[in-house]
């Protein structure tokens, strides 16, 4: 049956009824929302006040209490034996910004409580009193004399200020906390409101839906229902089903629009589906070009290698002919004949070194080692023996931490830390000796080292370049090297499932850090400290 031959009202009264009773209700509901929204914002800024305003301030008031605590033993124990590392607890309470004055100041600023306020001044007074009179002082005094220059009245006299100091922190923080108690019950008592509005306003929920329901059962829900059932079908899987629904005006145009959707839903599998083949190909081909790439990497590391193996020997020879051709008709020929044989033993050196590096970076991560558990320490030390000969002409010092133990190719990690103390002490600066450090730090499920130096320091623009192969930032008349190391040390590092990178640097020299992954039986304690 259409909608012209069915009986009832015609489809203006429906929408005129509609309106009316929904106006009504809207007005009642929304009144009644309106008013829950007051409640409900006054109850949120009173919970606020107490959960991040109040809780803010007593948690820095307690820690800022520490830190003065800290700070107080600091400086008696620093009067007693006037070593500067008992100062260090001092020093941070000095530095950090929520010290007991900068905790009264936020709430001179901030609060209205005339009580609070006076209780956060004599805090932040009393505080200044012993930091002034006593702390700095005392400090002063030890510095110049030592802890004699310090009299027992001048430390009784600095109990009886933090005795002070102490008291009035601790009437700041039970003010504080009362408080937070009064806006607790400010809270509770906005909450048990804002409980009874809500009461309110589902019984009137309940009032609207009762008479909605009464007076749209015969005219809509009828066709709603027959409209559900085509759309269950639809939603079910069937998408061949038409949807079309006899009712009022509105229900059909909704049937209507039920039925574009569909349409469209059956328009846009289609076009889902063509996707989704486009992607699969797309996936293939992929995936044929990243086998392809795996297969060129290995064709190019194989022509680096054997190119730099069957360069050894011609060059070999090149290189002793040369020597010879030095020794034999040196000092026979002009001058210049004998600078043109030295740049060519020289060449020949140099490519010598430069082929034998490039055949040790192609063999990174294509000649398989054994991997075992590797002492970073003993590595080091390693590596420092075999650069022992410039050590000692240099006077350099290599230093470390607690080196921890790591799963690797023990002859790479070597290579690696060779090269890092080896960069450190040829680029050293020349009014210093050099000082090189190699430390590490468990993060998360990595270990991160660091090799520090004092040395002349990388510029940072160039923090990326030093581990591009062949890349240099000095002549080689000023530094000998083929441009490989750092870039060496990547490969390596990066072999080991790590990274490595220059980070900026304060102070003199340079910081390279890099990670390796940690063993998942590693303890939290890793080695000792001492001298390599």
């Amino acid at each position: 049956m259409t909608a012209s031959a069915r009986p009832g009202p015609p489809r203006a009264t429906l929408r005129r009824r509609l309106g009316v009773l929904l106006g009504v209700a809207a007005a009642v509901l929304g009144a009644v929302l309106v008013l829950t929204g007051y409640v409900a914002a006054r109850s949120s800024q009173a919970q606020e006040l107490v959960t991040q305003t109040y809780f803010d301030a007593v948690t820095r008031a307690d820690a800022a209490y520490i830190r003065l605590v800290d700070a107080e033993t600091a400086v008696r124990g620093y009067a007693l034996t006037g070593d500067d590392v008992t100062l260090e607890p001092y020093h941070r309470s000095r530095e950090q910004e929520d010290s007991i004055t900068d905790v009264a100041q936020r709430v001179e600023r901030t609060s209205q409580d005339e009580v609070l306020v006076a209780s956060a001044r004599a805090a932040r007074d009393a505080a200044d009193r012993w930091y002034d009179e006593f702390a700095e002082p005392t400090i002063a005094a030890v510095a110049a004399g030592g802890p004699t220059a310090v009299d027992p009245a001048a430390i009784e006299t600095g109990r009886v200020l933090f005795d002070e100091t102490r008291t009035a922190v601790e009437v700041y923080n039970a003010e504080l906390r009362a408080n937070r108690l009064e806006a607790v019950a400010a809270v509770e008592q906005w909450q048990r409101l804002t409980a009874l509005i809500i009461a309110g306003l589902v019984v009137a929920a309940l009032a609207v839906g009762t008479t909605l329901w009464v007076v749209l059962r015969r005219w809509v829900l009828a066709p709603v229902d027959e409209l559900a059932a085509a759309s269950r079908a639809v939603s079910s899987g069937d998408l061949s089903h038409v949807v079309r629904v006899d009712g009022p005006g509105e229900i059909e145009q909704l049937a209507a629009d039920v039925e574009a959707m569909r349409v469209g839903l059956v328009t846009q599998l289609a076009a889902l589906e063509e996707s989704r083949r486009e992607i699969a190909d797309a996936h293939d081909r992929l995936t044929e070009q990243a086998e392809e790439l795996r297969r060129s990497n290995r064709d190019l590391e194989q022509f680096a290698y054997v190119a730099s193996h069957d360069l050894q020997e011609p060059l070999r020879k090149v290189a002793s002919f040369t020597q010879l051709l030095k020794k034999r008709y040196g000092g026979q020929l002009d001058e210049r004949a004998d600078q043109y044989i030295d740049f060519a033993v020289d060449g020949a050196k140099r490519m010598q070194r430069l082929i034998q590096d490039l055949l040790g970076f192609s063999r990174v991560g294509r000649v398989g080692g054994e991997v075992v558990d590797v002492d970073v320490a003993q590595a080091l030390d390693r590596a420092v023996d075999q650069l022992s000969e410039r050590v000692e002409e240099t006077g350099a010092v290599v230093t470390h931490g607690g080196l921890p133990v790591v799963r690797g190719e023990e002859p790479l990690l070597v290579q690696l830390l060779q090269n890092l103390v080896g960069n450190a002490v040829k680029f050293r600066h020349p009014d210093r000796v050099p000082h090189v450090h190699v430390s590490a730090t468990r993060v998360e499920d990595s270990w991160e080292f660091e090799c520090r130096d004092n040395g002349i320091g990388i510029d940072p623009q160039y923090a990326e370049r030093v581990f591009v192969i062949f890349q240099r930032l000095h002549a080689k008349d000023l530094y000998e090297g083929t441009g490989i190391g750092l870039a060496l040390c990547k490969k390596i590092v990066e072999f080991h499932g790590g990274r490595i990178w220059i980070p900026e640097t304060a102070g003199d020299g340079t910081s390279i850090r890099w990670t390796l992954p940690a063993a998942e039986d590693d303890a939290p304690h890793a080695g000792v400290e001492g001298q390599a």
